[in-house]
């Protein structure tokens, strides 16, 4: 996978992680740069963990799947990326806004909530030839940059552009779903 397909990928897999800290940004009156860290770190280790557990999914089912693996892996990234990209499309206009100021309970089952598509991605990623570390690796920092990013812009932005952004994210993640698949049938 080339530095520029991971790039999307990572920035790709951060989008839920960043809605999601922009609407605690929206909702925290004063948000400061500790809750932001903190809020971006958590959601990072974890967006990093979860592709992880889905490669290692994927690799003990990956021998049973060998014919079909670019058929699997373009199917989960286009149903994480359309779902994602319907339901900013669907959301109400408040949903974004409708995030609360939480515990550190709150914090981390918000951050496995938006880091299960990464897990699917990560089932995807076994079935190609990936270096799975370094994407993990790509995939939480740049969660963590944009998750500390989105929380002291939440209350600037809020929800007039989180819809887009996901929007964006989703059809990123159909578009390396399509590149896997070109790739694999052209081979």
């Amino acid at each position: 996978m080339s530095p520029f397909a991971i790039l999307i990928l990572a920035v790709g897999m951060s989008v839920d992680a960043l809605i999601a800290s922009v609407g605690r940004g929206a909702a925290i009156a004063r948000p400061n740069l500790g809750t932001a860290l903190r809020t971006g770190i958590v959601f990072g280790v974890v967006e990093a963990i979860t592709p992880l557990v889905g490669w290692l999914l994927g690799i003990a089912a990956s021998q049973f799947v060998q014919a079909v693996d670019h058929w699997i892996a373009f199917g989960l990234l286009a149903a994480v990326g359309g779902r994602m990209a319907l339901h900013a499309i669907r959301r109400p206009d408040d949903a974004v806004a409708a995030a609360r100021h939480g515990g550190f309970g709150t914090l981390l089952a918000t951050a496995i909530g938006t880091s299960l598509d990464a897990m699917a991605v990560g089932v995807s990623l076994a079935f190609l030839d990936v270096n799975i570390v370094v994407i993990a690796i790509a995939i939480g920092l740049a969660t963590t940059v944009m998750s500390t990013g989105g929380i002291l812009a939440g209350r600037f932005v809020g929800q007039r552009f989180g819809r887009y952004a996901e929007i964006a994210g989703g059809i990123a993640l159909i578009g390396l779903g399509v590149m896997i698949l070109v790739e694999h049938l052209s081979a």
